[in-house]
Parts: C-alpha cells; sequence; structure tokens
C-alpha cells in the first residue's frame, strides 16, 4: 500500500493503479470518453485530466499511475477550464440535431455539455457532411457524430476480433470507417452492435424497422403478431426506470395488445423447439459419425462470423434455425393453416436483444419456397421502448397479462437462452433424456453458470462421456476454434454467443448497462427458471402438440423444411 493526497485528503491505496482506478475507488468520479474498464487505456479524449503537484501539465488520469506521496487535484479550476474546453471543441463541429437525435436522451457528449454549463459553441466549426452509411441490415453509422474516441474500433477489434471499423486518413482528416472508407456491408461487420453500446453519441445505430411495423399495425389487412425473446422481458424494464433485472414479461405482453399486435408469442416456446432439434441432431451426430464438434446456430452474429471467417467449419454449425426464424416458419405455416388465415396476410414481428437478428431475417435462406419471409421485421429492446412510448403507454402501470397460446407455453429452459451457457444448460436437460429415456436428477449445470467468458466442463449423459464448452464474444471463440484447428479434440458441443455475457448484453439492449446491470438480468433469469414449475424443454406440452398434430418428429421431413437451414462459405457482402 501506498499513501497519496487527494484533493487534500490521504488516502492509502494499492500500489501498482492509475490514478482514475485510485479516484474511482474512493468515490470520486471524473468525465471519460475513450475509457474502456477492461481494456489497456488509451488517454485519447482527455477528459480525465488532473492536476499532480510538481509535474507542469495536466495529466491523464486514466493511463498514469500512481506513486507514494503523489498531490492531485482532481477538480481544480485549471482541471475543470481544461475540460470544458475540449467539450466545447468536440461540439464545434458536432451536428446540431439534439432534438431529434435517438441519442439525446443518453449521450455522453451531451451530458457532458450541461454539466459543464455549455449553451452555446465557443469556437466555430464547419459540419463535416459525411454522408450516412446505411449499406448494413442492422446498423446505421454517420460519421458526422463520431468523436473520434476510439471505443468502436477497440470493441470491434480487442473484444469481438472482428476488425469491421478503424481509423482511416490522417491529422484533422481522420474518420472512423471501414478499410477503403467502403460501406459497412462490404466489411468484415457482423452487425453484432457491440459498437452501438460504447458508442457515447448518436454516431452508431440500429436499422430501426418501427416506421413498417407501425404501418402494418395501421393496416386492416394485415394480421400482425409479435414474439418476444427470452432476456427481453428482464432489460426493458430499464427503459421506464425501474430495477435492473426487474421482469415485466405481463405488464409487455398487455401494451403490446394495446398496440394492435393480434397474437403475442413468447420466443421461449421455439427455444424449446430448437432445443428438441438440436439435442436430436447432436444426438445423432454422435451416434452415426457426423460432423464434431457440433456449434449452436441461435446466434447470427456468430454464425456470420463463421461463415467469413472460418468457412472450414461452417458443417460444425447446427443445421437449426434460431428460434427467431423457427418461431417465424411456424407462424406462417401451422399458425396460419388452423387459423384459416392467408400466409402473406401474416405480418410477423420479432422483439430481439440482437441487431444481428435484423441481418438474420433479411438473409435469402430464411425467405420459403413461395417468396414468403420467416420474419417481416425486428425490433430492438430500445425501439420497443421507443414504440411503446410513442403510444403514451405507461408500461410500469400496467396489469399483467399471459402471452397468446399455444405458442405462448415455455419452459424455463428456453427462458434460458437469454444469458451465456443458458442454450447448453437447457440441452444438457433435454439430451439426457433423449439419449437415457430419463430425466437428470440435477437441472442445474453449474459449470456453465455465471458471466466467465470462457466455460469448459464435461458431463456424463447415461454411457456418454460429452465435452462441452460455452463462449461468449467472438473473441473468446476465436480463440477457441484456433485451439480446435491446433488439433483440440476433447470438446463435442459449443454454445456460441456473439456478444459478452449473452444475449443480456446484446446490441440491441439498453444502453450504459455497467456489469452489475448485467449481472442482474442473469440473476433474473435464473431466478425465473429456479421458481418455474416447468424446467424442461421436451415437457412442454404446446411443443408436443405440434409434433404430434404438424411436424411430425424432431428432424423429420417437415421439421428439416421449416426449422432447419444451410450455410455455406461467404464473402464479407452481406
Amino acid at each position: 500500500m501506498i499513501n497519496v493526497e487527494i484533493n487534500g485528503k490521504g488516502h492509502d491505496v494499492e500500489e501498482g493503479g492509475t490514478i482514475l482506478e485510485v479516484i474511482n475507488e474512493i468515490g470520486i468520479s471524473v468525465p471519460t470518453l475513450c475509457h474502456m474498464k477492461e481494456l489497456t487505456p488509451t488517454g485519447a479524449c482527455r477528459l480525465c485530466v488532473v492536476e499532480v503537484e510538481g509535474i507542469s501539465g495536466l495529466v491523464p488520469s486514466c493511463s498514469y499511475p500512481v506513486s507514494d506521496g503523489m498531490k492531485i487535484k482532481t477538480h481544480s479550476g485549471r482541471v475543470i477550464q481544461a475540460r470544458k474546453t475540449i467539450v466545447e471543441l468536440l461540439l464545434s463541429n458536432h451536428p446540431d440535431d439534439c432534438l431529434y437525435c435517438e441519442r439525446s436522451h443518453s449521450c455522453d457528449l451531451n451530458d457532458l455539455a450541461r454539466e459543464y454549463g455549455i449553451t452555446e459553441k465557443s469556437y466555430p466549426g464547419k459540419e463535416r457532411g459525411y454522408p450516412l452509411d446505411v449499406s448494413s441490415l442492422g446498423l446505421i453509422r454517420d460519421p458526422d457524430k463520431c468523436i473520434l474516441c476510439g471505443k468502436c474500433v477497440r470493441v470491434c477489434e480487442e473484444v469481438q476480433s472482428v476488425s469491421a471499423l478503424e481509423f482511416i486518413g490522417r491529422g484533422s482528416n481522420t474518420i472512423v470507417g471501414c478499410t477503403f472508407n467502403e460501406g459497412l456491408n462490404v466489411s468484415s461487420c457482423i452487425s453484432c452492435g457491440q459498437c452501438i453500446l460504447v458508442c457515447p453519441t448518436g454516431a452508431l445505430r440500429e436499422q430501426s424497422h418501427i416506421p413498417q411495423v407501425v404501418d402494418a399495425l395501421s393496416n386492416p389487412k394485415k394480421h400482425v403478431v409479435i414474439q418476444h425473446a427470452p432476456s427481453i422481458s428482464v432489460t426493458i424494464a430499464e427503459e421506464f426506470g425501474m430495477k435492473a433485472g426487474t421482469d415485466v414479461a405481463g405488464k409487455m405482453t398487455t401494451a403490446l395488445r394495446m398496440m394492435g399486435f393480434k397474437r403475442v408469442f413468447d420466443s421461449s416456446f421455439s427455444a424449446d423447439l430448437t432445443i428438441i432439434e438440436e439435442g436430436s441432431e447432436l444426438v445423432q451426430r454422435i451416434k452415426t459419425g457426423g460432423k464434431l464438434p457440433m456449434f449452436t446456430s441461435c446466434s447470427p452474429g456468430w454464425v456470420k462470423f463463421v461463415e467469413q471467417t472460418y468457412p472450414e467449419y461452417v458443417e460444425n454449425l447446427s443445421t437449426c434455425k434460431s428460434p427467431q426464424q423457427m418461431l417465424g416458419a411456424i407462424i406462417k405455416s401451422y399458425y396460419a393453416e388452423k387459423n384459416n388465415i392467408n400466409p402473406e396476410d401474416i405480418y410477423s414481428v420479432a422483439i430481439m436483444p440482437c441487431t444481428a437478428k435484423k441481418f438474420e431475417a433479411g438473409r435469402p435462406e430464411m425467405v420459403e419456397k413461395d417468396g414468403t419471409p420467416d420474419i417481416d421485421a425486428v425490433l430492438t429492446t430500445r425501439e420497443l421502448a421507443q414504440l411503446i412510448k410513442s403510444y403514451s403507454i405507461k408500461l410500469p402501470e400496467l396489469d399483467p397479462e399471459e402471452a397468446d397460446l399455444p405458442f405462448g407455453t415455455r419452459s424455463t429452459a428456453g427462458k434460458l437462452f437469454g444469458v451465456t451457457g443458458g442454450v447448453m444448460e437447457a440441452a444438457f436437460r433435454s439430451a439426457h433424456y433423449l439419449v437415457t429415456g430419463k430425466e437428470t436428477e440435477n437441472l442445474k449445470l453449474e459449470p456453465v453458470r455465471g458471466l466467465k467468458e470462457v466455460k469448459k466442463a464435461n458431463v456424463k449423459i447415461g454411457d456418454l462421456e460429452l465435452g462441452i464448452a460455452v463462449v461468449s464474444g467472438l473473441g473468446n471463440a476465436r480463440q477457441l476454434l484456433e485451439e480446435i484447428k491446433a488439433g483440440r479434440d476433447d470438446i463435442h458441443f459449443i454454445e456460441v454467443m456473439t456478444c459478452p455475457g449473452g444475449c443480456i448484453n446484446g446490441g440491441g439492449q439498453p444502453i450504459r448497462a455497467d456489469k452489475e446491470t448485467i449481472r442482474a438480468r442473469m440473476n433474473a433469469l435464473y431466478n425465473i427458471d429456479s421458481t418455474g414449475h416447468l424446467r424442461k424443454s421436451h415437457e412442454n406440452g404446446a411443443v408436443k402438440e405440434l409434433y404430434e398434430e404438424f411436424l411430425g418428429e424432431p428432424l423429420g421431413e417437415l421439421s428439416h423444411e421449416l426449422l432447419h437451414t444451410h450455410y455455406k462459405k461467404r464473402d464479407v457482402l452481406l
């Protein structure tokens, strides 16, 4: 331990940390725009500067180490003026569209301007006039709003290992863009949206599907239905000022009906369906010497990553569609037939935690033979909150209602799809039954629980010894794939979620979630599972009924036609 003086008061602190770490630890906050806690500091924005006795210039606290006897001033007049000047310079050529910018309520630059009392432009600047990049099915990039903090570049390269974004040009002409300043559609982007979560302004956002959804709801000829992913009910409450992890599934169902959706379905139902098909596929591969290890295929960013970066492992991907697409296909076949509705008159919407789901819904493989897409529009959690507010609906005040049958019945195993390890845990519960004909005694698969980004274990199902791995974040997935390329052969089944932590931290979730918020979301899903009465996918009566009345059997001819797909090596073009 060493002693430092901060704002005139002595503190015993641990040696080896940075000034920023130390002052945050004792409860003092200083602004940052470029700092990312678990990555090496860059000191790019200089907003975190502090005054240190004996050093003539201000020092960036994020990258400057503390030393014994150091005397630090975090909010001297000189420091505050420097920070204010930096913000004023950033605002000098920033667009003045705060009134209708979708990040106006969650913009770090806007917050800093208010904090430092900036009410007008102190430095005349020239708006750059860069064109919007709308080429991606999932994201929009607005270079005019970019402040060159570099966070999107870092998360794309250092966390996701995709490297779709980079600094282009030099000096005052520097911008963040894709290689050769081309569009996102010809980059290596997999539409995960992690760049949106770290962007401090509105330079990155999702492609909004709100206008077409509103048009469909206004069209009396359209039968508009909607499904919501497992994680949505424990994350959307944050957009309405409620405690992180609050489960508002029933209130959300009420709100969706008030907006005019004819049916409200739960994607956890089709998560159960996915487990039956995927578990059967895994057992079949093991018994027949199929391609192993088998990779999950419910995360579209991961699927695209394999297609364009590791095409030699395309055959290792499960052929199962994601729960979103499975339910979309069932709605426009079984549901349409049972309710005597023309599939062309059905407008199917999905609420997802993931911007890559927009890309997935637009894939040509997700269009049926008659040209009907499985899913017509995808809303992120943020978009749904925006839509609810536009209808003047006060979500916290609503009385809860149940989702519509038959696709409102779900097991809690399906609900676990929202957190890293959840797919594996749900699969284990049902694979045990499929292989042995008996239920597993312990439903909780402890080795795959928690937010650790790489989890490996060996499990026994009857006489079968299985090596399993759970990975979240594509940088971690890349490392595991490299191990397999180098000869590792003790893993048979791998769950990969594109986003660190899984869907609870997806690119379409509420902005500004910290580790504790993400943990609260995870614990909410675990609580739903532990208190539920139906905890295994294969015991879902509605899924059984679907097979009996329509699909026939898992991996059967109709199941393959509607619930499975194929992947192939692709160029980076979307």
